[in-house]
């Protein structure tokens, strides 16, 4: 036992010697957790409108100033003509043209019938649908406030109730996310160089006469890493609350639990990763490239998994953060326990087994 503390010892003096590593280490999850919290967001605001009036009546008066006070859009330009409307688009200076034909309330108040074109810029659908919805919520809101007082035989009213983020804010999605994203870079990231330092350094030969076996120089190279780790769960969980606005509503003490689980899984990829790597440059390369794009694709938190094709579904399933995203929201947004998440607690724990088994394996293989 003695043996093995002072080889963690040891791991943990390569960590804090090395203040290049203990910057990535401790200030890279806490950066990132600040600007993906508040960079990645598909909340649409502030977006610049075009209003094309050639009716310029009370009805499209009142129209455009509910527009224009609402949060979703600005106003940054009227235009004169039809000309002027694609023209406006190709600066790139608005999102949405709102365009009101003569006679508007002429026609709404004898027709009963009037229309309002929007034109939205497609080069971004997702964007372009979500503010061609919330320009037709606002019309149809005023559509109502004239029909406040008529009794119509049948009317059919919705309800909408958000459950678990009734202020749709876009970092309850991205902060788990977010936490799968750091953690599993950053402890693969660094353990993936935790072997292949060995070697660079000329420290091979002395694990190679160690009498510690193989498991536990494996398990004593992962321990700091992992207090590290935890400390960044920590510093996590805090941004999340008191900055982000994230609230923990499931238990803390199960969150802890899963992430701790989380980074096991991590520290064991980038164990074997290391076991494979002849370089320090390589396996941290490897690492990154072959952890970020499955991650931040397969996760779920960027792109709903649902609607990728089937196979990429199915490719899914081996990505532990894809698991550890579930669990997240599931304990910290939905506040559910234990019963909730333990199919996806298996399936870590079997990853994490499998994983740590196969590196111990080769490195029993390197050290022979």
């Amino acid at each position: 036992m003695k043996q093995f503390l002072i080889f963690v010892k040891k791991e943990w003096l390569h960590i804090w010697r090395d203040r290049r590593t203990l910057f990535i280490l401790i200030w890279m999850p806490v950066v990132q957790i600040i600007l993906y919290g508040f960079a990645l967001t598909n909340e649409v605001k502030n977006s610049n409108i075009a209003v094309f009036d050639q009716s310029n009546d009370e009805a499209t008066t009142v129209i455009i100033h509910q527009i224009d006070a609402s949060r979703y859009f600005h106003i940054v330009k009227y235009l004169h003509s039809y000309n002027d409307i694609g023209a406006t688009f190709r600066q790139g200076k608005i999102r949405m043209a709102v365009v009101f034909p003569q006679n508007f309330r002429n026609d709404l108040l004898h027709t009963n019938h009037a229309q309002i074109q929007l034109i939205a810029d497609a080069s971004d659908p997702n964007t372009a649908n979500t503010l061609t919805n919330y320009a037709g919520a606002i019309i149809n809101d005023y559509q109502q406030s004239l029909n406040q007082n008529e009794e119509l035989p049948y009317t059919i009213k919705t309800q909408l109730r958000m459950l678990y983020n009734p202020e749709l804010k876009s970092a309850y999605n991205f902060v788990p996310g977010v936490m799968a994203l750091v953690l599993m870079l950053v402890c693969a990231m660094m353990t993936s160089i935790a072997i292949v330092r060995e070697k660079e350094l000329g420290t091979m030969e002395v694990i190679l006469v160690s009498p510690l076996k193989p498991f536990r120089i494996i398990i004593a190279k992962t321990i700091p890493y992992l207090v590290v780790s935890m400390l960044n769960i920590a510093c996590i969980l805090l941004l999340s609350v008191y900055v982000l606005d994230v609230p923990i509503k499931g238990n803390l003490l199960l969150l802890i639990a899963e992430s701790i689980l989380f980074i096991l899984t991590s520290l064991s990829i980038g164990i074997l990763i290391s076991n494979g790597a002849k370089t320090q440059q390589s396996a941290m390369f490897t690492s990154m490239l072959s952890l970020f794009l499955p991650t931040l694709l397969f996760s779920g938190f960027l792109f709903p998994i649902e609607n990728m094709p089937l196979p990429l579904q199915v490719i899914s399933n081996v990505v532990p953060a894809k698991w550890y995203y579930i669990i997240v929201k599931k304990v910290m947004i939905e506040g559910l326990g234990f019963t909730a998440v333990w199919k996806e607690t298996l399936i870590l724990a079997a990853m994490t087994f499998v994983l740590l088994g196969t590196s111990i394996r080769n490195f029993k293989i390197r050290l022979a």
